[in-house]
């Protein structure tokens, strides 16, 4: 399975089969680079400006915004999972969707624009995960504090940070290094490094070689590439 990061919440998923994008932004109206991109599939996890730009995609794709339940597309079998983008059960920004998939024997949860901690029974589908998509910016996300609670609570092999501050950002996001907690899983930043492959044998707790230098297992401190 290749990943690669298209700026701020936009992740591209591709194996032998097929290629999907989530939160698909216009670019300009966030301050960075659009996406060069195009999928077979594209998902929106928040239906806002800078999730739902699938104009910016190119090929012919299926766009799906903010479902709920278990589909399947061109053998791509993926579940949507209710949440909220605040704290009042939407009462303020509305629905957002967690999407949960497995691609080449990978288990992947994409938070999104995640704004509370989900219900029990959404958590149980989550828990223990190997690559947890979560939003750090605290800007429409959950602040710091909950996130740290909602990591440790998921307990995911790899948390990939997203909605971060990078350079020429315009949304007032929160930086990478605001103080996320890591509990007992190792972190992959895409910050500085765009394109990465994952196979099971990198996914495993606790097995990080030092050669794989843009991550590294963390004790207790925040981290991102360099």
């Amino acid at each position: 399975m290749y990943i690669r990061w298209h700026g701020y919440s936009c992740f591209e998923f591709a194996d032998d089969k097929n290629n999907v994008v989530f939160d698909p932004h216009d670019g300009k109206s966030i301050g960075v680079f659009p996406p060069k991109v195009s999928a077979k599939l594209a998902l929106c996890t928040h239906n806002t400006f800078d999730r739902n730009a699938f104009r910016v995609v190119g090929g012919k794709h299926k766009d799906v915004v903010c479902e709920r339940g278990e589909f399947e597309d061109n053998g791509f079998e993926y579940i949507g999972l209710p949440s909220f983008s605040d704290d009042r059960l939407g009462e303020q920004r509305g629905a957002n969707t967690i999407y949960l998939f497995s691609m080449d024997g990978i288990s992947v949860a994409i938070c999104g624009c995640l704004g509370d901690i989900p219900i029990d029974w959404v958590m149980e589908r989550i828990r223990g995960v190997d690559l947890l998509f979560v939003p750090v910016g605290e800007y429409w996300t959950m602040p710091i504090y909950k996130v740290n609670e909602f990591i440790s609570k998921v307990k995911p092999k790899i948390i990939v940070p997203t909605d971060y501050k990078v350079g020429g950002i315009t949304l007032p996001l929160s930086p990478l290094s605001a103080g996320y907690s890591t509990a007992d899983a190792a972190v992959a930043s895409f910050e500085n490094k765009y394109t990465e492959r994952f196979s099971r044998r990198r996914v495993r707790p606790r097995a990080f070689p030092s050669r794989w230098g843009w991550w590294r297992r963390l004790q207790g401190h925040p981290w991102s590439w360099r």
